[in-house]
């Protein structure tokens, strides 16, 4: 592998500051600075200067996310800054950032994930319950079609309806007013801000499947940056890169983005790779779920040469071995393959039909 510079090799990055772009949210400050604390233990004698801006995820918020259908609306002024030089690398949260990024730019780094299911926070009058014991038409917040399409197919006797803002916005929203009974969020997310205490119930795969890239955080660099690259490369997980190679290359075949409900599941063991997929309507009733497997087995390889950086769904992995990387894409590719031969086009395009004309 290629082996992270020793902090006396980093001079080509010493002697000036690493900046590090983030958006402003309180969230993304905490995972960015989790980030910076990461290579501050690697490499002690650089510089770490933070620079937060505002993305246009961050500005329009009172349209539902799936209504936009801008993909890369928490990514792109960040990628602007990364392109002008004006910073080195950016932190992200993993399932914000396209299958395909823009030319030049590649995810240097993913970070060993954290729980990447899916949280219920029940308002203070619900506490103690789960979505199955709330009372014939609770109102459930989620911005998210994945969430709701998996739950109103599961839960029939609730409502669902949109709640948007960070995190700190919605969960205000959700203990002063009495329109929601409980919302739904990463649990990552929750457990990152501290607020591990107000998870109420964690939602199984049997109830619903995460995000693409869910729990995991990123960190994307200039593609040509070798420093950089080589620098931020001693942060990658292994487990968590090939799970999610596996899942992007899965949501880019279908051709998923915000505005259709895919989801996800997948779990390495014993040198085997899992991966669950599933496409959703609107409402959930119809659906398509199957799951496949494969061996990810193989040795760390020195391949030198001018293919060193083969990126897999935008991810640069040097640290992981090649073939397994290769074996996780095409996991993803495959099972993405056998829901389109069983009709998931079909259910997609509808569902995306419906979603623009809400």
């Amino acid at each position: 592998p290629a082996e992270p510079l020793l902090p006396q090799e980093a001079n080509g990055v010493g002697g000036r500051a690493v900046r590090v772009g983030t958006r402003r949210s309180q969230l993304a400050r905490i995972q960015t600075d989790s980030v910076v604390e990461m290579l501050r233990e690697l490499y002690p004698d650089l510089h770490y200067e933070i620079v937060a801006m505002s993305t246009t995820g961050d500005k329009i918020l009172d349209t539902a996310l799936s209504k936009i259908g801008e993909k890369s609306l928490f990514t792109k002024e960040l990628e602007n800054a990364l392109e002008r030089n004006e910073v080195d690398l950016v932190v992200h949260s993993l399932k914000d950032l396209p299958t395909s990024l823009p030319p030049g730019f590649t995810i240097g780094a993913v970070c060993k994930r954290e729980n990447p299911h899916d949280a219920v926070v029940f308002h203070p009058k619900s506490s103690g319950k789960t979505l199955g014991l709330l009372p014939e038409k609770s109102v459930i917040g989620t911005s998210s079609l994945r969430r709701a399409a998996q739950l109103k197919k599961k839960f029939p006797h609730l409502e669902f309806r949109d709640i948007r803002g960070n995190l700190n916005t919605r969960l205000k929203k959700l203990d002063e007013k009495e329109d929601f009974s409980a919302i739904i969020l990463a649990a990552a997310g929750l457990k990152r801000m501290g607020w591990e205490n107000r998870i109420g119930q964690i939602l199984s795969p049997e109830d619903c499947l995460y995000a693409v890239g869910q729990g995991a955080l990123a960190v994307e660099v200039r593609a040509k940056d070798q420093e950089i690259l080589n620098m931020v490369s001693a942060l990658h997980d292994e487990e968590t890169v090939l799970c999610c190679i596996a899942e992007r290359a899965f949501m880019k075949h279908l051709e998923g983005g915000c505005s259709v409900p895919v989801a996800v599941n997948s779990m390495l063991k014993d040198g085997q790779l899992y991966l669950t997929g599933a496409v959703y309507s609107l409402d959930g009733s119809d659906s398509l779920r199957e799951t496949m497997q494969t061996s990810v087995n193989y040795p760390q390889q020195n391949e030198d040469g001018p293919n060193d950086d083969v990126q897999h769904v935008g991810i640069t992995a040097k640290t992981v071995p090649r073939q397994a990387q290769q074996a996780a894409e095409s996991l993803g590719v495959e099972l993405a393959s056998l829901l389109l031969s069983k009709g998931a086009k079909h259910i997609l395009s509808i569902a995306r039909q419906l979603n623009d004309a809400r």
